[in-house]
């Protein structure tokens, strides 16, 4: 998949002409907070693991980490990462341009309530320096798949 991908499922909304893309890298948060002239924490990173065989995508915050054990209680099972060739087999979109969006069918997305302290955030659109800005609400209207909210990061609280 690709920007193009992610532009034509946005079409459908839309939205197509909302997605950015950056002359720049965006492709870790840092990157694609600079691209973007946001902080860092604005960034909707997309995580990706495998539950069960198939892959989930946890969407959150730029400055949240999944956290073991909230994510054990939620999934039952131990928090693995997919390599680089399984997030291009599985969910669709390369490392560095992996979003909610023009993803394969059986990936399912959760939402991680850290971004809900912003008033937009900006997930990658499936390339490496591309991203396009959304409230939260928004969100959860477009990623496809979405299961719901949930709390599976730490870090980003004072109290973390």
């Amino acid at each position: 998949m690709s920007i193009a991908a992610v532009r034509d499922y946005f079409a459908q909304f839309g939205m197509a002409d909302n997605v950015l893309e950056f002359s720049t890298s965006s492709a870790t948060v840092e990157l694609a907070a600079q691209a973007a002239g946001v902080i860092p924490a604005r960034i909707a990173k997309s995580l990706s693991f495998k539950v069960d065989g198939k892959a989930i995508l946890i969407i959150t915050a730029g400055d949240a980490k999944v956290d073991n054990a909230k994510f054990k209680n939620a999934f039952h099972t131990k928090a693995k990462m997919l390599t680089p060739e399984e997030v291009v087999d599985l969910v669709g979109h390369a490392v560095g341009g992996v979003c909610p969006f023009a993803i394969k069918e059986d990936v399912a997305v959760y939402l991680d309530c850290s971004m809900k302290r912003f008033p937009s955030v900006f997930p990658a659109a499936g390339s490496a320096n591309s991203a396009i800005e959304l409230t939260c609400d928004q969100l959860e209207q477009y990623a496809q798949n979405v299961q719901g909210w949930g709390d599976f990061c730490k870090g980003w609280q004072a109290e973390d």
